[in-house]
C-alpha cells in the first residue's frame, strides 16, 4: 500500500499550472516525485514558477498559448523533443467571463470554448501518441481535465459561456474515455468548488464568507484538497477509474 498514490518517476504536463488550481496541481505532482511540465501564456511568470518548483523536485516551463489547434500541436511537439512519454496530461487552463445575459457578447463564447472545451481537445490529440508511450500493464496513462461545479449546477453568477463549457468538458471527458480505455488512457474529470486563485479572487472576496457557510463542509477549497485529488486520479489508486467527474467542493452541489 506504500505506493498506492505515489507518481514518482512518471512525466506530467499541466496547463495553465503557473497559477490557481493549476499550479495546486502541478506542486503536488512534483512534491510526489514526478517530472513535471507547466505551461501558461505569459513567459516571465511560467519560467518563474517552474524555478520555485524546481526547488522540491522537477518542473520545466514550456509557455504556450493554447487559443488555437496549432498551439496545441506546437506544445505537444516540444513536449515530444523533450520525452518519450507521457503518463499524465492535466487539461487545466481555462477562462471565465461575466456580464449580463443582454450585454453577453458573442467574444465570450468564442474565447471561452475555444480555450475551456476546444483545447482540452486539440491537446489530448496531439498528445495521445505519448499518452500511449507511457502506458503500461495496470497503469494506463492519464488525462485529467479540470472543469467545474459550474457545469454541474446552474451557477449564481451570469457566466453563461463558463458553465456551458465546463458542462461540454465533462460530456467530452466521458466521450474520450470510451474511445481511449482501449488504447490505455483514462480520462477523468475534476469539478472544482470555490478555492483561492485569481479567477475566484473577486467573487471570494465579495461572498467567500457566505460561500464557505453554504458548503456541508464549512470552508473553501485549500491547496492540498486539489492536490489530493490529482494524485489519486494519476496514481495507481485510481488506475481503474475512467469516465469520472469528481467534484471536490465540500459538498456544495449537494
Amino acid at each position: 500500500m506504500d505506493d498506492l498514490f505515489s507518481v514518482e518517476g512518471k512525466t506530467a504536463v499541466v496547463t495553465g499550472g503557473s497559477r490557481g488550481i493549476g499550479l495546486m496541481i502541478a506542486r503536488g505532482l512534483v512534491e510526489g516525485g514526478a517530472r513535471v511540465y507547466i505551461s501558461s501564456r505569459k513567459t516571465e511568470v511560467c519560467e518563474r514558477v517552474a524555478a520555485e518548483l524546481s526547488e522540491v523536485g522537477e518542473c520545466v516551463a514550456l509557455p504556450a498559448d493554447l487559443s488555437g489547434e496549432a498551439a496545441c500541436r506546437r506544445l505537444a511537439g516540444e513536449v515530444g523533443e523533450r520525452e518519450e512519454a507521457v503518463q499524465v496530461l492535466v487539461n487545466n487552463a481555462g477562462a471565465t467571463w461575466g456580464a449580463p445575459l443582454e450585454e453577453y457578447p458573442g467574444a465570450a463564447w468564442d474565447k471561452l470554448l475555444e480555450l475551456n472545451l476546444k483545447a482540452p481537445f486539440f491537446l489530448t490529440r496531439a498528445m495521445l501518441p505519448l499518452l500511449e508511450a507511457g502506458a503500461g500493464p495496470g497503469d494506463p496513462a492519464r488525462v485529467i481535465n479540470v472543469g467545474s461545479i459550474d457545469g454541474l449546477r446552474v451557477p449564481a453568477m451570469p457566466t453563461y459561456a463558463y458553465s456551458a463549457s465546463k458542462a461540454g468538458l465533462h460530456h467530452l471527458t466521458r466521450v474520450l474515455a470510451r474511445e481511449l480505455g482501449p488504447r490505455g488512457v483514462t480520462v477523468n474529470a475534476i469539478a472544482p468548488g470555490p478555492f483561492e486563485s485569481k479567477m475566484m479572487a473577486e467573487t471570494l472576496r465579495r461572498f467567500g464568507d457566505e460561500i464557505a457557510a453554504a458548503a456541508p463542509l464549512g470552508r473553501i477549497g485549500r491547496p492540498e484538497d486539489m492536490a489530493g485529488a490529482a494524485l489519486y486520479l494519476a496514481s495507481r489508486a485510481g488506475a481503474y477509474v475512467t469516465g469520472a467527474v469528481l467534484p471536490v467542493d465540500g459538498g456544495i452541489t449537494l
